[in-house]
């Protein structure tokens, strides 16, 4: 599929869906339930039929049937089995009448038809030819479900037993990683030098000399107490075999071939437009991850209006608490100074649990519907530590068996400041993205694709970085730096924009890139370095955050203006998350629907007329 192709297709769909939507208050035709039992009977089919192909998805949203295979998705035979699905899927759907569906079922159609055109057009482009990254690429993600502390469950002996049948896979799925890499390498679609040299230390500390050295050993050292003498000692040797000949080796393996043979190939432009048809590619990137139709050169103004905005917030907190010099001399002042540092990494992580408990009792006025299941704080593994992100979230499992987790990066005390703990605690636990997918997860009347994924930047990210705002409304942010450390995180989300924009469609540098990013935040420099390769490795990922965000706050902002002293924050906040995570602009026209509703129930009349 061309460029122009690609382009006016995606913006053909987006416009369809919101045109579809927002026609959806209409009262169904008399067949609707019959349309509605097709489609849901279909989109139920799409799920199981899937999950053969997705293994590892399964495992991750609780469902086990396949905890003993990894799909080898890197190869051509599964590319064709995943298109077939997507288009025989696609084109079923769409010849079930829309007009008969009720309004529920009518937002089921449109994000099953958004989704399996999006992943078409993303098969499209040449994906499998970069299949290793430092962020969340399988290397890093198999160590993760290895080392017993993830989603792979290591519970009964038929637990243990099935993770053998993966370590077996993830040989087969590196050895096609690296023929697919050097197929890359003859159609000059590599990755940027530096995300690989990142990649290699990760490789090279996961390819240790023996099993017992390894985290994969880790789940052998912890085995049950009910498990038998003789089950204990065959699994040892069971493992302790299948980690020395089958994945250590792997490991091994790729990092050989990325030493010898694929660093050298590597590019030493980072802009993803540099790659054969990457400006259409970042295109599209930017497409999938706002779900908007701005442009690369929209979103990059938008970004520096946000970073001056900003900057004019943080000057008032600079007088507030009296320091003498400027903006730039205040982040350095605040990089500098010792004790807005935790000395230890045990320290850091107990602050953050001290908060959760303070935060955790604030959340009912704004909230009418709190998560059942709980999150905890943990740290983030050492082998992935020095490339991961300051703190991630990963969701807890559908039947609240494992609660969510919040990870904090211990690797760099200097990266964490304290006075940004309240913000970012907001942001990865309650009420951001704990609350958000753990009650996704709960919407147990949502077909399974829409529970069980649902993966809109826009939405998820736009959420939690509008919950980092909740903190006023909480009673937190009393202290004028942690009202800094607010602001500090959002200016983090607008220079986002301006960063990712400048450099895959503007041809900046690297060393660009980090420079507009210190010269404008007290972020440390190793922060900064690691932002910018993951926009580096992970184009358009990052716009997600602030676009979302300032699309959530407007809706709000539209919301409390309309009905005035009728606006109920904790009802407003259920719309917004009762139906998992949308498109933002499915969203859009979902809120202008119920706000609508609200006007006509306050009134008594059409707001319209």
């Amino acid at each position: 599929m061309s460029a122009p192709v690609r382009q006016s297709f995606w913006h053909a769909l987006a416009c369809a869906a919101v045109l579809a939507i927002a026609g959806c208050s209409q009262s169904p035709a008399p067949d609707a339930r019959d349309a509605g039992k097709e489609l849901n009977g279909l989109v139920e089919q799409y799920f199981d039929e899937r999950l053969p192909l997705d293994p590892l998805y399964a495992t991750f949203i609780g469902d086990n049937r396949y905890n003993d295979r990894l799909a080898n998705d890197l190869s051509p035979e599964h590319i064709v089995r995943r298109r077939e699905l997507e288009q025989r899927f696609l084109t079923q759907v769409q010849a079930i009448p829309v007009e008969s569906l009720t309004e529920q079922n009518r937002l089921t159609f449109d994000i099953f038809v958004r989704e399996r055109t999006t992943m078409l057009m993303r098969l499209s482009f040449p994906g499998q030819l970069l299949p290793i990254d430092q962020l969340y690429s399988l290397p890093s993600v198999f160590a993760q479900l290895g080392s017993g502390t993830s989603a792979q469950p290591f519970a009964t002996v038929a637990d243990y037993e099935s993770f053998l049948g993966r370590m077996r896979d993830f040989s087969t799925w590196a050895d096609q990683a690296i023929v697919n890499m050097r197929e890359g390498v003859k159609q000059r679609v590599v990755q940027p030098r530096i995300v690989m040299e990142s990649v290699l230390k990760q490789l090279d500390d996961l390819a240790v000399e023996a099993a017992e050295k390894s985290i994969f050993f880790q789940p052998i050292e912890k085995l049950p107490a009910s498990f038998t003498d003789a089950d204990k000692e065959r699994l040892r040797a069971e493992y302790r075999q299948a980690i020395n000949e089958t994945v250590l080796p792997a490991y091994r393996r790729l990092a050989e071939f990325v030493r010898k043979d694929y660093l050298p190939a590597t590019r030493e432009t980072v802009a993803w437009s540099a790659l054969p048809e990457g400006a259409a590619w970042y295109r599209f990137l930017i497409e999938v991850m706002t779900t908007t139709s701005l442009s690369p050169d929209e979103i990059h103004e938008t970004g520096l209006k946000e970073v001056a905005r900003i900057h004019a917030e943080m000057e008032k907190v600079k007088e507030q608490v009296g320091f003498k010099g400027d903006l730039p001399a205040f982040f350095r002042h605040l990089e500098a100074e010792k004790d807005f540092y935790y000395q230890r990494p045990a320290d850091l992580l107990s602050g953050y649990r001290k908060l959760k408990s303070k935060i955790d009792p604030l959340l009912s006025p704004l909230f009418s519907n709190i998560p059942a299941v709980d999150y905890e704080v943990r740290e983030v593994e050492a082998f992935r530590a020095e490339s991961a992100a300051g703190a991630s979230y990963q969701a807890p499992s559908p039947d609240g068996s494992r609660p969510g987790i919040f990870y904090i990066n211990t690797f760099n005390l200097r990266a964490q400041p304290n006075f940004g703990m309240e913000t970012l605690s907001l942001h990865e636990a309650s009420p951001g993205h704990h609350f958000q997918q753990s009650m996704q997860l709960s919407l147990s009347s949502l077909p399974r694709f829409r529970r069980f994924g649902g993966d809109y930047v826009a939405y998820v990210e736009g959420w939690a970085l509008y919950a980092e705002s909740l903190g006023t409304e909480l009673g937190l942010f009393t202290d004028p730096y942690q009202y800094y450390g607010r602001l500090s995180d959002e200016m983090l989300r607008a220079m986002r924009l301006v960063v990712d924009t400048g450099l895959h469609s503007r041809n900046w540098t690297r060393e660009q890139a980090i420079r507009f990013m210190r010269d404008n935040s007290s972020m440390a420099d190793s922060d900064v370095r690691s932002e910018v390769d993951r926009y580096i490795a992970d184009p358009g990922q990052a716009l997600g955050y602030k676009i979302g965000e300032l699309r959530i706050r407007a809706l709000r902002t539209k919301a409390e203006a309309t009905l005035g002293d009728r606006f109920d924050v904790q009802e407003f906040h259920n719309e917004i998350l009762k139906d998992g995570a949308l498109p933002i602009d499915v969203l859009e026209v979902k809120m202008d629907r119920w706000l609508a509703a609200m006007t006509r129930q306050s009134y008594g009349k059409d707001p319209q007329k």
